[in-house]
């Protein structure tokens, strides 16, 4: 899907086909329309294509013809089983146009166009382009929030239930945060680059956006990173209740074998077809409910013991 957006008095309009100093949107595009943007912005296709890598890793350079193509993680909302991840994002910016690639749909870009910053300006593309990387990072703030209200709703519930539905949630968690956090390290390094001014030049209001970006990816990184580690923590914490609880049930089994080994071997050697055994204390079969009895007592004795004291305490 392809839009082109521009400034028309002051405000971010959509327009019909492709002009000079607007922006150009494509989400997951085909081919042919690859193609279409590639000619009409005089540039070429393979560049654009690159950003269509899942995989592409955050950079920014110059092309031989001397556009500047960058390539930045932004954060998405997975369908799948990690709830959170990133994908790139290629922006392409030419003498006339700003374009931007990406292998899906994001709520991000299309929420910056259906509601864009104060005094949006195509014109100038490299101011349009920063206020463009300060809604990621902002959204990548947003995510980071959301993650750590999650995590710690599935935290208090793995305090009661320990179900596997928790620890895999846990654990999903863990992946979206590795996901950012390596994401993130990955555009400040790109941003940095840029601010050394060797691939786009920066008017000073466009190295004050920049450095408001920065300031926002770092503090996204620290947040990362915490929450990792409070995650990881969360995970040591619940193997050792895990493995607590796991003794505190073998000693339990351990007490009951213990308990019906003495009854067993008394009940088994007067079960024995042996000449003598009329000789033996307690021959009489009324005596059998009897030590029944006592057995049960003891048990029950014991579960008294260990549930309802150490309540007590």
């Amino acid at each position: 899907m392809i839009s082109f957006w521009k400034t028309i008095e002051g405000k971010l309009q959509r327009l019909d086909d492709i002009e000079d100093d607007c922006w150009v949107n494509m989400a997951n595009p085909n081919d042919v329309e690859i193609r279409k943007v590639a000619e009409s912005a005089g540039v070429d296709p393979m560049i654009l294509r690159a950003a269509l890598d899942e995989e592409e890793i955050s950079y920014v350079g110059v092309t031989d013809d001397g556009h500047t193509f960058m390539t930045m993680d932004i954060p998405i909302v997975d369908s799948g089983n990690v709830m959170y991840s990133t994908i790139p994002l290629g922006i392409l910016i030419t003498g006339s146009h700003m374009i931007t690639v990406c292998l899906k749909e994001s709520t991000i870009i299309s929420d910056f166009a259906n509601n864009p910053p104060k005094n949006p300006d195509t014109f100038k593309k490299t101011k349009f382009m920063l206020t463009l990387m300060l809604r990621v990072a902002n959204r990548y703030l947003q995510y980071l929030r959301q993650i750590n209200k999650i995590s710690t709703s599935i935290e208090e519930k793995l305090y009661v239930s320990q179900r596997n539905k928790e620890v895999v949630e846990l654990l999903n968690m863990q992946k979206s945060l590795v996901f950012f956090n390596t994401s993130l390290k990955a555009n400040q390094l790109t941003l940095e680059k840029i601010m050394r001014g060797k691939t786009l030049t920066l008017t000073e209001e466009d190295t004050d956006t920049l450095e408001d970006v920065l300031i926002e990816i770092r503090q996204a990184i620290e947040m990362s990173t915490v929450y990792t580690d409070i995650s990881a923590g969360t995970m040591d914490a619940l193997a050792s209740m895990i493995s607590n609880n796991l003794n505190a049930i073998m000693k339990a089994l351990t007490v009951i074998t213990l308990i019906l080994t003495i009854p067993t071997m008394v009940f088994s050697y007067y079960g024995m077809n042996l000449e003598p055994l009329h000789l033996l204390p307690f021959n009489d079969v009324a005596w059998f409910p009897l030590l029944l009895a006592v057995m049960l007592m003891v048990l029950l004795g014991y579960f008294f013991k260990r549930f309802y004291f150490s309540k007590k305490r």
